[in-house]
């Protein structure tokens, strides 16, 4: 085994079987909930550390990930994990979509057309709403929700966070197997010199589109997780200022690694609900983003994470 690896799976052996004996029934829904958009941080990473491309509409893509969840869930007999690898695949084919821009954009022109995608899901979301059961292709219903079916096996809370965990970590390795391997390889060609990328034989278009898929993929699978955490999905977490958010908070924590995305995923949902505990506004972290941002910019490129492996690595003298 590399040495690598070890680390890694230390890290979900001690989420997966010490998290859910220590935390309370509260508790274990808010880490459920940051385990899953640390996941929907890890797609931002792909397209941000290996290409240099940025994605605000990733929350976007973790809402339609949860649409077709909830829609599929409610209305087929199919398995639960079934239902969450399609709703996965479906959000990579519409992530793959919004890799077109990117073929000929960077940048800040990049990122005000995802953030303009943010905001048309968006509305579609406040006009659509969410499945709860209802008739119909939307299957909207004016009464109470339906109740959503669990996973299989699934018989609590504690219970779902493990199988998150699973599904969070086997995301994970699905990323750094490609980090390692052909796609790895062409996008760090790709971010140095596009042109270069295309002289050596590097399908330029082709590795793009497959950073989006792969990014949107993982939004999918995090929506899909979140349905079924929540029950049910209200239109208002999925704002497009929620994708600036978690993008600032994907580079806060460090894109460059695991590690990075779930800080990022602590920070989005753990560090709000432990102000709150605290009886102070969660509106505070607003500002401890902000400052941990500019903070992440002008000293700590690599972020919380970069700066937390260099102390380690670090050999005293």
């Amino acid at each position: 085994m590399s040495k690598s690896l070890i680390p890694p799976l230390i890290f979900l052996a001690l989420c997966l079987f010490g998290l859910p004996l220590v935390l309370s029934a509260l508790w274990v829904k808010v880490v459920t909930s940051a385990a899953i958009f640390a996941l929907a941080a890890a797609g931002i990473s792909v397209l941000f550390a290996q290409l240099g491309l940025i994605n605000l509409a990733q929350i976007a893509l973790v809402g339609v990930g949860g649409w077709i969840a909830l829609r599929l869930n409610y209305g087929t007999a199919l398995p639960v994990i079934l239902i969450v690898a399609i709703a996965g695949v479906a959000t990579a084919i519409i992530g793959a979509i919004l890799a077109l821009p990117a073929l000929r954009m960077r940048g800040l022109y990049l990122a005000l057309v995802t953030l303009m995608a943010a905001g048309a899901f968006q509305i579609l979301f406040n006009a659509f709403q969410f499945p709860n059961g209802g008739e119909g292709f939307w299957g909207v219903a004016r009464q109470s929700a339906a109740d959503i079916r669990s996973p299989l096996m699934v018989q609590s809370d504690a219970g779902y966070l493990r199988y998150t965990i699973v599904i969070v970590g086997l995301c994970f390795g699905l990323v750094a197997l490609h980090r390692v391997t052909a796609p790895g390889r062409a996008w760090a060609m790709i971010r140095q010199s596009e042109a270069n990328a295309m002289a050596a034989g590097v399908n330029v278009t082709f590795y793009k589109i497959w950073a989006f898929a792969l990014s949107g993929l993982l939004a999918g699978v995090a929506g899909a997780l979140l349905s079924n955490a929540l029950g049910q999905l209200d239109a208002r977490s999925f704002l497009a200022s929620e994708g600036i958010l978690l993008f600032a908070l994907a580079v806060v924590g460090g894109a460059y690694s695991w590690v990075g995305a779930v800080i990022a995923g602590i920070l989005y949902k753990l560090l709000p609900a432990l102000l709150n505990d605290f009886g102070v506004s969660a509106d505070i972290a607003l500002i401890i983003f902000g400052a941990a941002l500019l903070h992440a910019i002008m000293t700590a490129p690599r972020g919380i994470a970069g700066q937390l492996m260099g102390t380690l690595q670090r050999k005293p003298t």
